[in-house]
């Protein structure tokens, strides 16, 4: 699994421009959990719009055992910024996992 590189953000409210993130600790600092697109070949970011999305997709992402995750809100420009910066594309999923 690889990581993309980002500031932990603490709780927002559902306003225009957040969105939601799986977030998890590595020792020097957080980081979003990143997955990779096989199909396509890429790697991304999954996104939700809201934290309830987000819950009830977390059980279904691939994690490694022993890490501690968690959703997490941050807005959507700094997560575009984080993203590049590490090689990551940015995809907003439903709850269901599909990529919208």
């Amino acid at each position: 699994m690889k990581q993309a590189d980002g500031e932990r953000m603490t709780e927002q409210t559902n306003t225009e421009g957040w969105v939601w993130v799986i977030v998890y600790d590595k020792g020097d600092g957080g980081h979003y959990l990143g997955l990779y697109n096989e199909k396509k070949e890429v790697d991304f970011i999954p996104a939700f719009e809201s934290k309830e999305a987000a819950n009830d997709c977390f059980l279904t992402l691939p994690r490694e055992k022993g890490k501690k995750y968690e959703v997490q809100a941050v807005h959507i420009e700094e997560l575009k910024e984080d993203a590049e910066k590490s090689g990551f594309g940015i995809a907003i999923v439903d709850a269901e996992g599909v990529i919208k």
